[in-house]
């Protein structure tokens, strides 16, 4: 005879319930970017943690393509904004973080072109031979480790204040190279300048800030 094993429908809710479901803080960066594209609209959740984990990414970014800009804030804002109204649209999910600065970046070319500069450009077809090698220095992050000691600190402020006083092209690509980590034909792209005036001003403003730090880079 074969006898049948009663299931409740409340032993099944009870696992159902039990089960684990991941929360966003737990998710990696890529699922949070398959979470947001999986519905109509970005789940708010995992939009929120992403917003956690790169607010601070954004914020930097914008402090050294603007650091004399009241509005950042603001601009963070809209960097956010289109964020969520084109993550369904970048269809590497791992390249969250390259795809969140060129927002970032054009966002702030955007408002470049708006606002009427009254001082001339700089040109920048004067020839110049300079070497385009790498810095022997790191961008330092707002959170400075244990072990820094004063004279490191002193010389990150330094930095960021010689960075400031870049002209705006040379500050600009400057910044994408050395924050962003972009390529010479990514930064090409996003000013719609040529590649040799990429090098050049990248070249340019590397020369600018080892005079004016010089003196920190030879007690290094």
């Amino acid at each position: 005879m074969t006898q049948s094993i009663p299931i409740s429908c409340s032993t099944v809710e009870v696992r159902v319930h039990n089960r684990q479901v991941p929360t966003p803080e737990n998710l990696p960066n890529h699922d949070l970017v398959l979470r947001c594209q999986s519905g109509l609209r970005p789940d708010r959740m995992a939009f929120a943690e992403l917003m956690r984990r790169y607010g601070s990414h954004v914020d930097r970014l914008l402090y050294h393509l603007a650091p004399d800009w009241q509005d950042r804030a603001d601009l963070a804002q809209e960097v956010w904004i289109r964020v969520y109204r084109n993550i369904k649209r970048l269809q590497e999910p791992v390249k969250f973080r390259g795809w969140l600065g060129r927002i970032a970046t054009n966002l702030f070319y955007d408002e470049l072109r708006k606002r009427k500069r009254v001082s001339p450009p700089l040109s920048l077809d004067a020839r110049r031979t300079l070497e385009d090698g790498d810095m022997d220095w790191e961008i330092a992050t707002d959170d400075p480790g244990p072990f820094d000691d004063l004279t490191t600190r002193e010389f990150y402020e330094q930095l960021h204040q010689a960075i400031a006083e870049l002209p705006e092209a040379f500050r600009t690509t400057i910044v994408l190279r050395e924050i962003e980590g972009m390529a010479y034909e990514e930064i090409a792209e996003i000013t719609g300048v040529s590649l040799g005036t990429v090098k050049s001003r990248i070249a340019r403003a590397r020369s600018r800030l080892q005079s004016q730090l010089q003196k920190y880079l030879d007690d290094r």
